[in-house]
């Protein structure tokens, strides 16, 4: 069967068939030899040490040593082309490397700060003279590297930093602070952000000990308390002509596209964070004893362990999808005659929104995760001599970084309506023909095809038709005034949030069942059909908020019936679902599927 593999955005549009869906199943021996080999490294490098990493201001030196162990093994160059002393790994592989890396809380922050947002500005817009310069120490941890973008007057609007550049002869001169720049406490090279002639944002590389250069003091943070955090201030710094990166003005394309990779890894990274805090909230469970027994033995605690699983289920199934777009489209592009790197850069730029949800999904899930992995601990869990504590503090971050979840939210659905103007993707047309079916008498008469999962098939492509029907009514009403309503916009990405990860789970379980057969999967199916209820659900709701914000009388009537109609999912008894996929957890003592 050939693949069909759709565009950015079109899974609101468009049915990806469970046989062309990678699923983390099917990671091949080379990535499973990578997981096992970065997992044995966690534990007798990284683990252990914990405490010590947690005391930065007392041991700045670990990090900095460990990121030097982990370039000896291959981790840190591993997606670098070989030319530059990379392994050249293809995307999948990255996906199972970031999700191991993300189980080491602090140290993971300073990996993914130094393989994403420190080298890939390089790798992918350096000249050929800066990639041989910095690539290959990048790669084997001789060079370790800060992103400068942050100010503190821009956040979340970067471009409006008040960082300057100005030329002067042969030289860049740059002044300016930036903050909250993580590995900057040890950085050797720093990717930096700032306006030429008052306008033009731009990319420089200033290297350690340049005159001028110096930074603020660690911060006291939250969470994350392991990675070095420090504001970094340009005092008349001069670096040479040669240093801007990229072009003068375009330093836009370098930060958003760079994030685009860094909110998917990101995701991959919270995700083994949550694999992680199941686990030992499992152990905890099957250990701690009240009233005589274990406490997973508890209804309440089970629904806890069973709902931390769902979510990351679901969570596993959308990234590794998104995944096997991305490598596909790599493969295709590099067939087309790009090469591997312009590949990724301009697979990850199409599959954007899909990048941005999954960033969301992430770190909402690790915090829902490591939330409920405290209550499992009870009292315990409040203390720092338990491992739940500092999961819990290091998770908050994950929702504020790589663009707040409410920016990426509202990016979401503007890159959506940004490609449906553009005549990229078709939404109006099937917007206007779900208006024209909501005048039609809906089919009572639908007995399903006895499959497994036909009920939860027909709720995520009936959910689609809630969605376009609701975007496509506020985008009637508003036009481009739209993306000023910024609460409806926030309603609209939750359901496509949603729709988008149930498809992802629904698709995963199905490809299972085919490859296992119904009894064999019996946990995914009951995750699936648990998850796939819980979605409905939520959907409805944010549709209902978003339609009750613009419109009115008999429309506004007319449309919650249409909300309703395609939201609507057998009753189901989620409790012994949740019961069956908890007692499976407990029975083996960890996250399992």
């Amino acid at each position: 069967m050939s693949k069909i593999n759709l565009k950015g955005g079109e899974f609101l549009i468009k049915e990806q068939d469970a046989q062309s869906t990678f699923i983390p199943e099917e990671i091949n021996e080379e990535q499973k030899m990578f997981r096992e080999m970065t997992s044995d490294f966690l534990e007798k490098e990284v683990n252990h040490l914990r405490a010590k990493i947690d005391k930065q201001s007392e041991n700045p030196d670990i990090i900095p040593q460990l990121m030097e162990k982990a370039a000896e093994l291959g981790i840190l160059g591993a997606a670098l082309p070989e030319e530059y002393g990379g392994m050249s790994v293809d995307f999948n592989t990255e996906s199972v490397l970031s999700e191991e890396l993300g189980k080491s809380q602090s140290f993971s922050v300073a990996l993914a700060a130094h393989m994403g947002i420190g080298t890939l500005p390089i790798l992918y817009y350096g000249t050929t003279e800066q990639k041989k310069k910095y690539l290959p120490g990048l790669g084997n941890g001789q060079i370790k590297a800060a992103y400068c973008l942050t100010e503190p007057d821009s956040g979340s609007d970067a471009l409006a930093a008040k960082s300057k550049a100005v030329l002067d002869g042969e030289e860049w001169v740059i002044n300016g602070a930036k903050m909250w720049i993580t590995n900057a406490g040890f950085a050797d090279l720093f990717t930096v952000f700032a306006q030429v002639d008052g306008d033009k944002f731009t990319g420089f590389l200033v290297e350690k000990g340049t005159p001028g250069l110096s930074l603020g003091d660690e911060e006291v943070k939250l969470g994350i308390k392991g990675s070095s955090t420090r504001q970094v201030f340009f005092d008349d710094v001069r670096i040479p002509k040669d240093n801007l990166l990229g072009e003068i003005g375009k330093g836009h394309k370098i930060a958003f596209n760079v994030l685009n990779i860094g909110r998917y890894k990101l995701c991959a990274m919270v995700m083994g964070g949550s694999k992680k805090s199941i686990d030992i909230a499992i152990n905890y469970a099957n250990e701690r004893h009240q009233f005589g027994v274990p406490i997973s033995s508890f209804g309440a605690i089970q629904h806890k362990i069973a709902e931390m699983a769902i979510k990351t289920y679901a969570t596993d199934s959308a990234t590794y999808r998104v995944s096997g777009l991305i490598t596909e489209k790599i493969a295709e592009l590099v067939s087309e005659g790009k090469t591997k790197v312009e590949g990724k850069l301009i697979a990850a730029e199409e599959y954007s929104i899909e990048c941005a949800l999954l960033k969301i999904l992430g770190s909402e899930t690790l915090d829902y995760v490591v939330d409920e992995a405290v209550q499992i601990f009870g009292g315990t869990g409040y203390s720092e001599e338990f491992p739940v504590a500092s999961m819990y503090r290091d998770a908050r971050i994950n929702r504020i970084f790589e663009g707040t979840n409410e920016i990426n939210r509202m990016l979401s659905v503007g890159q959506l309506l940004k490609k449906a103007m553009k005549g990229e993707l078709d939404l109006m047309g099937p917007a206007m023909k779900i208006q024209e079916e909501l005048m039609e008498i809906p089919d009572f008469g639908d007995e399903g095809d006895g499959s497994a999962l036909y009920e939860e098939k027909k709720a995520v492509r009936q959910a689609k038709k809630a969605i376009l029907m609701a975007a496509g009514a506020a985008a009637q009403k508003y036009m481009m005034e739209l993306e000023k309503q910024q609460e409806i916009l926030m309603n609209l990405a939750d359901m496509a949030l949603d729709v988008f990860t149930a498809e992802s789970t629904v698709l995963r379980t199905e490809k299972l069942i085919a490859q296992q057969g119904e009894e064999e999967t019996a946990m995914q199916i009951a995750m699936t059909k648990c998850f796939v209820n819980d979605a409905m659900e939520r959907t409805y709701l944010a549709g209902k908020h978003a339609l009750a914000a613009f419109a009115k009388d008999d429309m506004l009537i007319m449309m919650h019936m249409g909300v309703k109609r395609f939201t609507k999912y057998p009753m189901t008894d989620t409790v012994s679902l949740r019961k069956q996929v908890a007692r499976k957890l407990i029975a083996e003592n960890k996250y399992c599927f």
